[in-house]
């Protein structure tokens, strides 16, 4: 199979001592191409420039999380927009509003989502969304600006069956972690799985976080990586009834389409 992991954080520093290994470990459980998720300026930055090491393989997204949202500045947009012009950048986000955490005032992180869905009009790319206990915020949002953008995906979605409509009304992509793994929290998102169009779901680690609790034998730490991806699509694929074969040519398909990767 030739996975695409969407959305993994590989410049985090729980990867600084073996980051290589674990590329070539995916690598060789099929998840050949992945997407660094960009959280911050200096985490966007250095997205981009592991991306750029590894052409083909590796590509990047640029933005400002909510919980960085207090950062964005005149200043931040321009270093954004500069990296929003490099090939190998192929998203603007992570963006969105998390009212979870709240570890950015709430009006901070309305001003950030909003300048970033500006950015993704004026520079033609997808937006990653996050969003956290703030769906209709962020729908407010979002609804009058979609038809100027180029699209997008509802990353790690673990809403209900009123936000998955939301969000596939829209015409956006529905990011599926390891959170379908979890047998506490996953309940709601293995019943909605079969609610997913083929053409609309993504595939994607989260790593280092959301290790699969499905996996046998269970790693000796939590921190998760892009092979086991695999652990997703296996999981998905029980939920829905359908192939895993399937499902990995539709993912990998329609992350080529959103975010313009060249076909293998």
């Amino acid at each position: 199979m030739d996975l695409i992991d969407i959305g993994a954080n590989l410049t985090h520093d729980s990867f600084d001592r073996d980051r290589v290994a674990v590329i070539e470990r995916a690598a060789a459980c099929g998840v050949r191409r992945m997407i660094v998720t960009g959280s911050s300026e200096q985490g966007s930055l250095d997205a981009a420039l592991l991306a750029a090491d590894r052409p083909g393989c590796l590509f990047a997204t640029a933005g400002v999380h909510p919980h960085h949202a207090v950062e964005y500045s005149p200043r931040v947009r321009e270093s954004l927009l500069r990296l929003l012009g490099q090939d190998h950048v192929v998203a603007v986000g992570e963006c969105g509003l998390d009212y979870f955490r709240d570890f950015s005032p709430r009006q901070a992180q309305r001003d950030a989502f909003r300048a970033q869905l500006e950015l993704a009009e004026e520079s033609g790319l997808p937006v990653f969304l996050h969003q956290r206990d703030a769906h209709a915020d962020l729908i407010e949002m979002l609804r009058p600006m979609i038809e100027r953008l180029s699209g997008g995906i509802a990353h790690c979605f673990t809403g209900d069956a009123a936000a998955l409509r939301d969000y596939l009304d829209m015409g956006l992509y529905i990011g599926i972690t390891g959170w379908i793994c979890d047998e506490r929290r996953g309940t709601e998102l293995r019943r909605l799985a079969r609610h997913i169009p083929l053409d609309r779901v993504m595939i994607e680690t989260d790593a280092p976080y959301l290790l699969p609790r499905t996996l046998k034998p269970k790693p000796a730490t939590r921190r998760n990586e892009p092979m086991h991806l695999r652990e997703v699509l296996r999981t998905f694929a029980e939920a829905t009834g359908i192939s895993e074969e399937r499902i990995a040519d539709a993912t990998t398909r329609n992350a080529e389409q959103l975010f313009r990767l060249p076909p293998r």
